[in-house]
């Protein structure tokens, strides 16, 4: 191992060195509120390092790189989970959930996450994505103090599992028949020219069943409602802000260097027909704002899914730029929920009654967060729904598009329901808002970036240009 491979992997050391520190420093003292800061610490500098590349951004030996696509998502990642922590520490006073292990978790979660961005071959793939997984499986139930959290996580943990097996086996076939866990080399020789091995067939069948449980899309979409309805706000942000934003980085990886493989459209085409469909379908039916909320999750991964068909058409930079913004998005939606939760609105759409006036600062940003789920402009979700329609249409795949443009302005309803119960509806809950200034750092900055990135996106979609150039 060289220097310059101990440079590639220094976000994963200092992520895993500070998952430890945080273990060793709440067994010792105890104080959950300097634990956390020093998993804020942590954090912010596995997302500070990539920002400077190395002078090589390849390390064979460990099955890792440092291109520019795995520098953006590292810092994406680290931030992600930097804000979740700040989330995360009065809502879980509030809540009752104590120990060490709760930050030191999620450092362990962002560890498989840039673990994924950085991986060269399926062997990394795969222990990272199941690292960021069994994370989310402790944290979705970490709760222990509610049933309905334990049942969740509970759930979560048997289809994870069922997932995980997909996914190995899927991997395993790929093996046999490639001979290489090199994903450059796994594409070329199960998706080159000539037609493809049965066995390669079976294995990318079973690696899109995997993914499509982590991108929640239908049929694999089940435990979704229930996890983002029992889990604390904060993991849910991650989870859905992080984790989605992983499976679709997968896809980043593989997609691109397979070249056009048509024999997988025909599923990808279902599952996001289905899941933009369904997901909206169910969502207009919810009276919980978190089920709403899954179920649209649901429908945004679809929207991705059409990207991926229609790479032709840029589809793969609206993709990545999507991943980013729906990550930003749910931050802030379940982050203006901790809050409201935090100062005791319920989970039903009557809680939210008034809440607008009564806690102005999460519900303006659960608003403006609302609005841009919605794809209403100028904001982040206006700009990327524009972009993946724009690419489905430039590829020639008129009919994903127009579904998809139809199902999204129904989701405008259910969005705005929200909105209306924010505003529009009075309440006799006059109590003052209980927020602190992390918490209110992290919920104006990701409202300033889902206006900002809105109007202004260039400079990062130049930066996906480059990444993806044909």
């Amino acid at each position: 191992m060289t220097l310059d491979d101990i440079r590639i992997a220094l976000p994963l050391l200092i992520l895993a060195i500070g998952a430890l520190v945080t273990l060793i420093h709440g067994a010792l003292t105890k104080n959950l509120l300097t634990g956390t800061i020093i998993a804020v610490i942590t954090a912010v500098g596995a997302g500070l390092w990539p920002l400077q590349p190395p002078p090589t951004t390849l390390a064979p030996s460990l099955g890792l790189s440092a291109g520019g696509l795995s520098r953006l998502f590292t810092a994406y990642f680290a931030a992600m989970a930097a804000a979740v922590l700040m989330l995360s520490h009065a809502y879980n006073c509030r809540r009752g959930i104590s120990g060490e292990e709760y930050p030191a978790t999620i450092l362990f979660t962002a560890f498989g996450m840039v673990a994924l961005a950085a991986a060269t071959n399926l062997l990394i793939v795969f222990l990272g994505l199941e690292a960021m997984t069994f994370g989310f499986y402790i944290l979705a139930a970490i709760d222990r103090e509610h049933e309905i959290s334990n049942e969740a996580g509970l759930k979560y943990l048997l289809m994870g599992a069922l997932s995980a097996a997909f996914l190995a086996f899927g991997i395993a076939l790929l093996f046999s028949v490639a001979g290489s866990l090199g994903i450059g080399e796994v594409l070329e020789r199960t998706l080159g020219v000539g037609a493809p091995d049965p066995l390669a067939l079976a294995g990318w069948g079973c690696v899109l069943i995997g993914i499509a449980f982590k991108l929640s899309l239908v049929p694999a979409h089940l435990w979704t409602p229930d996890v983002y309805e029992a889990a604390p706000a904060p993991v849910v942000a991650f989870l859905s802000g992080g984790s989605k934003a992983a499976a679709v980085l997968l896809l980043l990886l593989l997609l691109p260097q397979a070249g056009d493989p048509a024999i997988l459209r025909m599923p990808l085409f279902a599952m996001a027909l289905l899941s933009m469909i369904l997901g909206n379908l169910a969502a207009l039916r919810q009276n919980r704002v978190r089920r709403m909320l899954a179920y649209s999750s649901i429908a945004q991964m679809g929207y991705v899914v059409v990207a991926f068909i229609a790479h032709q058409g840029h589809g793969f930079q609206a993709a990545a730029f999507y991943a980013i913004a729906y990550g930003i998005m749910s931050l802030a939606v379940f982050g203006a929920i901790g809050v409201l939760e935090r100062n005791g609105c319920g989970p039903t759409l009557d809680e939210y009654h008034g809440r607008g006036f009564s806690q102005p600062i999460a519900a303006g940003v659960l608003a403006l967060a609302l609005f841009a789920l919605a794809g209403i402009p100028p904001t982040i979700g206006f700009t990327g729904k524009f972009l993946i329609f724009a690419a489905a249409i430039r590829a020639g795949e008129i009919a994903l598009a127009v579904i998809g443009i139809l199902t999204a302005a129904v989701s405008i309803y259910y969005y705005l329901r929200v909105v209306t119960a924010l505003y529009l509806h009075r309440t006799s809950d006059v109590r003052k808002e209980e927020i602190n200034l992390a918490e209110t750092v992290v919920l104006v900055l990701s409202a300033a970036l889902i206006v900002l990135l809105g109007m202004f996106p260039s400079h990062l979609l130049d930066f996906l240009q480059a990444q993806f150039p044909s």
